[in-house]
């Protein structure tokens, strides 16, 4: 007689699905279905409209205008909206503000906040429990923007780059996952390193740092996705048209309903429109986004649910 068996049996390969608890029953067809279902209307939400903004772009006058406005079906590409704006001018010189904002705004960023959290982590650093609490109250007591804006002033600040970084340069939030992920390395590590001679500096360097690549991925994303779509501290601080981001170009863009003076020869002989200008204008604000999430993605989870757990 042949033994009879309750396991449910799966081909092997490398995508077979996993073998279910005992207490979870398979799922039907129908929620299979439904699943499936829910999950492309999502991805159609989110993907459908990138891809109008996308088109559009690249879009010549002639097509806009027979699509009465934004496209949807491709003909007649053209990239000379990306061709006038990457030529000089307004949205290439704040393209270039927002790119070196963004990298030294997240450097420093993350210098104090990786220094902050494992000075915080260590439970016998000097005044660290009254340091957290002083940091846990700034999450839900703040000065307001009046205060703010008149420290800002005060410290000589506005109309200055300076002006973008510093009134966020940190984060109460990042700093207490970087500290759990600190805390849930061994004691006994850092032990052995401080017996054989090594300092803090070097021990945070050449341990702690390398152990927490992936928590240190994601606030270092989180920091510069911060940086790069952020235009309400331009708008107070900037008076100068041309120190403005790109954020902030892109909102004059939008608001005004036309093309910046000054994008070449194409606006004006009618061979560009406006809105394929604005659209492009966007896709360069999602482009750096976009490219960098997917080299994140893989540390995202282990980043983020360590650190906050752990901590």
């Amino acid at each position: 007689m042949t033994a009879v068996t309750d396991k449910p049996t799966r081909a092997p390969g490398r995508w077979a699905a996993p073998p279910r608890p005992v207490w979870e029953e398979r799922p039907s067809r129908a929620g299979l279905a439904g699943k499936g279902l829910v999950l492309t209307l999502a991805c159609l939400g989110i993907l459908f409209p990138l891809w109008i903004v996308v088109v559009t772009s690249l879009s010549s006058r002639k097509a806009i205008d027979e699509a009465g406005g934004l496209v949807i079906v491709p003909q007649d590409i053209t990239f000379v909206a990306y061709q006038e704006l990457l030529s000089g001018g307004q949205v290439t010189r704040a393209a270039i503000i927002s790119v070196v904002i963004t990298l030294v705004g997240t450097l420093f960023s993350m210098a104090v906040s990786v220094l902050c959290a494992y000075g915080l982590s260590r439970t016998g650093s000097l005044g660290h429990r009254w340091i957290l609490m002083i940091l846990l109250a700034t999450m839900f007591f703040s000065a307001g923007l009046i205060p703010t804006y008149l420290l800002v002033q005060s410290l000589g600040l506005t109309d200055s780059y300076l002006a973008l970084i510093l009134p966020s340069a940190i984060s109460v939030f990042n700093i207490l996952v970087l500290r759990g992920f600190f805390m849930g390395i061994s004691q006994e590590l850092i032990d052995s390193a401080r017996i054989d001679g090594a300092g803090d500096f070097r021990i945070l360097w050449q341990i702690v740092m390398p152990l927490s690549r992936a928590v240190l991925a994601v606030i270092t994303l989180f920091y510069a996705v911060g940086y790069w779509s952020a235009w309400f501290n331009a708008s107070l601080y900037l008076n100068d048209q041309d120190m403005m981001p790109l954020q902030n170009v892109m909102i004059q863009l939008v608001q005004k309903q036309e093309a910046p003076v000054g994008l070449g020869q194409a606006i004006k002989t009618g061979e560009l429109s406006g809105l394929a200008v604005q659209m492009a204008v966007m896709v360069m604000a999602l482009l750096p986004v976009a490219v960098l999430s997917p080299f994140v993605q893989r540390h995202f989870k282990k980043g983020m649910l360590t650190g906050a757990v752990k901590g």
